[in-house]
């Protein structure tokens, strides 16, 4: 009895005993992201395509194929070529690029798809639709404010688990509270980006939710892929985060998702204007 209460203290304070090194990791990248997602132009491009080849390095190696290896370089100059085609405007060439890379076998195609689709959608959302900065910024910050409030909220109430044969950590609590910080975030976003229109609101929320969700799926899946290979993180590059793939997991569903939707806007408006006409 008297060694139960220091152990639960122990183990709560062991719930955010990464909180320190994310904040600092995001105090970094977040600034970053941001410029280059608002200047545009070859800085973005450059943030996208270097973004895909080491999303395409981690994947490769969780499958036991490093950068040492020619199969890891090849996974990650084949994943840039994709989105250096699109940056030249071969839209269609970068996806021949992309289905080209079943020659590396399904697992590590697989993955090809996986970022070459994610990465893809957010060069076309960025180039291809109006506001663009507007629309990466409701995009990214919809997906990364779900992950926080899965975060915070998931380790203050805590709770019955998710998925808990995919991701002991995540509980319905976090699943929950990450969907209504993306509802807030969208709304207040769509609300004031320039040109909004009637409905911003309301739209900004209901698509603020579909992003979250898609996140949360795309997250789920990433944790579902390390726990088949046996790998924690899918690297280390991100302090408190792990790899690439572990910070944006959820852009992998969430990106392409919000594409296919931007394809249903007039005039190539906003995704989350779909179906006004």
């Amino acid at each position: 009895m008297g060694r139960a209460a220091p152990a639960a203290a122990a183990g709560k304070s062991g719930n955010w005993k990464d909180l320190r090194a994310r904040v600092l990791s995001a105090a970094v990248l977040v600034p970053c992201v941001a410029l280059c997602v608002w200047y545009g132009g070859l800085l973005y491009g450059a943030l996208i395509v270097g973004a895909m080849a080491g999303m395409a390095m981690e994947w490769a190696r969780m499958f036991g194929f490093g950068l040492e290896t020619r199969r890891g370089q090849l996974c990650m100059a084949w994943a840039a070529c994709v989105g250096i085609a699109a940056l030249a405007g071969h839209w269609g060439g970068a996806l021949l690029v992309m289905a080209a890379a079943i020659v590396l076998g399904p697992a590590l195609w697989a993955g090809q798809v996986a970022i070459g689709c994610a990465g893809l959608s957010l060069l076309w959302l960025r180039y291809m639709s109006e506001p663009g900065a507007g629309v990466v910024l409701f995009l990214v910050a919809c997906v990364a404010l779900s992950d926080t409030g899965a975060y915070m909220t998931g380790r203050l109430f805590g709770g019955p688990k998710l998925a808990p044969r995919i991701s002991p950590a995540k509980t319905w609590s976090g699943s929950i509270g990450g969907l209504g910080c993306a509802v807030l975030g969208g709304m207040l976003i769509a609300a004031l980006l320039p040109g909004a229109l009637p409905g911003a609101l309301w739209r900004g929320a209901v698509f603020g939710a579909l992003v979250a969700i898609a996140a949360q799926a795309g997250d789920l899946a990433e944790s579902a892929l390390k726990r088949a290979r046996g790998v924690k993180d899918s690297g280390t590059i991100l302090p408190g985060h792990g790899g690439l793939l572990d910070r944006f997991d959820g852009l992998l569903v969430a990106a392409p998702m919000a594409a296919l939707l931007s394809l249903g806007a007039a005039g190539g408006a906003a995704f989350w204007y779909v179906g006004l006409r």
